[in-house]
């Protein structure tokens, strides 16, 4: 069996072809090194290798980066959504090859792990993204034990997730947007700007800016008054697609008020004007969030137009600051916790308390009101 080498940027790879149990051959393309020459030597190493067991990677002296594309191809490009595989990827490449990929995958230990974890800890990364990281290396070392058997045991069980020191969040800082600045904001946006329907709808509903340019007209019964959420705008390989929703509680029906409907009905009206006026050249589809020529309008160009408004008005928000405006102002008067929780499609009702256990004064000082209303029942 024979392969080859070559450059790719700074490095050097090596290739050859596996035959697969259908009797086709799948290519494999691998780290060889910094240098021609160690390229070469791994590549005669692979193939020693794969000639002597009949298999590719049945060594854990594979570096780590190796074994993780292997685990991304064997079971993350197989089992896991779109959108899921891209942050995956994206994992692999930036925050796990560079540091430790050089490493033997039967060199890791928990030391070396747990020295990569607390490094992106001290790096600023969120609890999410930091969950992500270890679900991601976590779930590539269980393969490696099983049903693979690469390793004994998953090194990664023994690594402790570093706390972050907590800080309370103002108002500020979670960016809800004021009454006054609200009314800027509909003051200024227009019915024919990109921004004016995915605002309003973000808004009444507190959907996610995906789930929003997922919308389409059929999610919407405006007889009944009712919107149900179940799919979202993602990214794809550089390409804007419908996945279906984040979790399983993000699919959700909720009701709407009149001013909403309204407000969608004499959208509908405008898109049918557009039609009319652009003919063969409007961009025809079910979706709700549109632009005057009927293109689909995505995540990215409502960061686009937010930034944009928000520079003109200097007014401190971004898309996310609707979804926290509604669920405030549901609290702030009176709402049902249970009842934001379904709105917003959180999966338990503690997500909802911690997100928004800031809240303002207003609340605050209603809290005390009640308790004195209540100790003045007693006196």
């Amino acid at each position: 069996m024979r392969g080859s080498v070559r450059k790719r940027g700074n490095r050097w790879y090596y290739s050859f072809e596996l035959p697969t149990r259908n009797g086709k051959r799948k290519r494999i393309e691998r780290v060889g090194g910094d240098t021609k020459p160690e390229a070469e030597k791994a590549l005669t190493t692979a193939l020693n290798e794969l000639n002597e067991t009949g298999r590719f990677f049945e060594s854990s002296k594979s570096p780590l980066e190796d074994y993780m594309w292997y685990w991304f191809a064997e079971y993350a490009l197989l089992n896991l959504k779109e959108n899921t595989q891209e942050n995956y990827r994206m994992v692999i490449k930036k925050h796990i090859a560079p540091p430790i990929g050089d490493i033997a995958l039967r060199d890791l230990t928990p030391t070396i792990l747990q020295t990569w974890i607390n490094d992106k800890r001290r790096e600023g990364y969120s609890d999410k993204s930091m969950s992500i990281f270890r679900c991601v290396i976590n779930s590539a070392l269980r393969h490696a034990v099983y049903p693979w058997g690469l390793l004994k045991e998953n090194p990664m069980q023994y690594v402790t997730m570093p706390k972050r020191q907590r800080k309370k969040v103002s108002k500020e800082e979670f960016k809800i947007i004021k009454r006054d600045d609200l009314i800027r904001i509909m003051e200024y946006l227009k019915s024919d700007m990109p921004l004016y329907m995915p605002f309003h709808i973000g808004l009444h509903t507190g959907l996610r800016v995906s789930e929003v340019c997922g919308l389409l007209w059929r999610d919407i019964d405006l007889n009944e008054g009712t919107l149900t959420v179940e799919r979202a705008m993602v990214n794809s390989k550089g390409e804007w697609v419908l996945s279906s929703t984040k979790t399983a509680s993000s699919e959700r029906t909720i009701p709407l008020g009149p001013t909403i409907i309204k407000l969608l009905k004499e959208h509908r009206l405008w898109i049918k004007k557009n039609k009319l006026f652009y003919g063969p050249h409007y961009i025809d589809s079910e979706h709700v969030c549109v632009k005057e020529s009927g293109e689909p309008i995505t995540p990215s160009s409502m960061k686009y137009n937010t930034n944009k408004l928000k520079k003109e008005l200097q007014i401190p928000f971004n898309f996310h600051s609707l979804r926290h405006t509604h669920a405030t102002m549901l609290m702030e008067n009176g709402a049902k916790i249970k009842d934001i929780q379904a709105r917003l499609g959180h999966s338990r009702s503690a997500i909802t308390i911690d997100t928004y256990s800031h809240l303002t004064e207003k609340m605050q000082k209603e809290s005390v009101d009640i308790f004195e209303r209540a100790l003045d029942d007693i006196k």
